[in-house]
């Protein structure tokens, strides 16, 4: 009776070890990239400020981390928000506000989006915009988007 017992043992090991690798590949970390320019601001700047925004979603957590970095603004960043959900050439709400100790080039954080949010980041409806005293509503912004 002994030797019928391990091979049961081995069997509930190898199905634990399964459904913990299944469990795990279910989550999938999404890359997002976003071109930072006054073109894209919505009316539109004429600055020639640039940056770029980094990102990635943990689908299981919905663990949202980004880097942002730009350069050529015309004053120092008042707000940074991720808006949403809106398609290119429209706005949106502010859904998550850069919370940085400074908003001085580069920008690193992160935060855990509720599903919805999570859902129109992955939909591609969600963009960043960087503020400053001469441009209050934005002087350069760009749409989030899948790498």
């Amino acid at each position: 009776m002994h030797h019928r017992a391990m091979p049961r043992a081995a069997r509930a090991l190898a199905c634990g070890l399964l459904a913990l690798v299944a469990s795990a590949a279910r989550a999938e970390e999404i890359e997002f990239h976003s071109e930072l320019k006054g073109a894209s601001a919505v009316p539109p700047t004429e600055s020639k400020a640039t940056g770029n925004v980094s990102a990635t979603l943990d689908t299981k957590t919905r663990k949202f981390t980004y880097t942002i970095i730009y350069s050529g603004l015309s004053g120092p960043v008042t707000a940074a928000h991720f808006h949403g959900p809106a398609a290119p050439g429209e706005n949106g709400r502010a859904e998550l506000p850069v919370a940085a100790l400074s908003l001085a080039s580069p920008i690193k954080g992160h935060a855990t989006l509720s599903a919805g949010k999570a859902a129109d980041l992955v939909k591609g409806l969600w963009y960043l915009n960087l503020h400053d005293a001469a441009y209050p509503t934005g002087e350069i912004r760009g749409q989030l988007v899948r790498k």
